[in-house]
């Protein structure tokens, strides 16, 4: 079990071409769940990819702290980290699938733990529920 807890460097979302895709292109879509927005995007998945990537954005506009930047950056990393089972095992019997997701940090404040477990938890199983 704690080696499903984990975020492997697999699972971060490098890839400038699939960045692209998901910013610029036509087929991606979002949902928020307050302060946290998330943007996705399914594709097809190369044998070597996790089923799931991610990236996680805190814009200096938001936040001026580099500080708070990497707070709230490290609060949605580990919400995501616990509660990823959710959109994960949905892509078990699909191998050819893969989930591109993006979490943008839409307040100008920093926000507890627990708030922003609750808000990730809540986008992840409206995720799962579309898929």
């Amino acid at each position: 079990m704690p080696a499903t807890l984990t975020l492997r460097k697999e699972e971060r979302l490098c890839s400038k071409k699939l960045l692209q895709q998901l910013f610029q292109g036509g087929q991606s879509r979002s949902m928020a769940a307050f302060p946290v927005r998330m943007v996705y995007l399914e594709t097809t998945r190369q044998p070597s990819q996790p089923p799931v990537t991610i990236m996680i954005s805190v814009p200096k506009r938001c936040l001026k702290h580099a500080v708070d930047r990497n707070r709230v950056k490290r609060q949605v990393r580990e919400a995501y980290r616990k509660h990823k089972h959710l959109l994960t095992d949905k892509f078990t019997d699909t191998p050819e699938r893969q989930l591109a997701l993006a979490f943008i940090w839409l307040d100008r404040q920093t926000h507890h733990s627990t708030l922003v477990e609750k808000r990730m938890t809540t986008l992840l199983e409206r995720m799962s529920e579309q898929l």
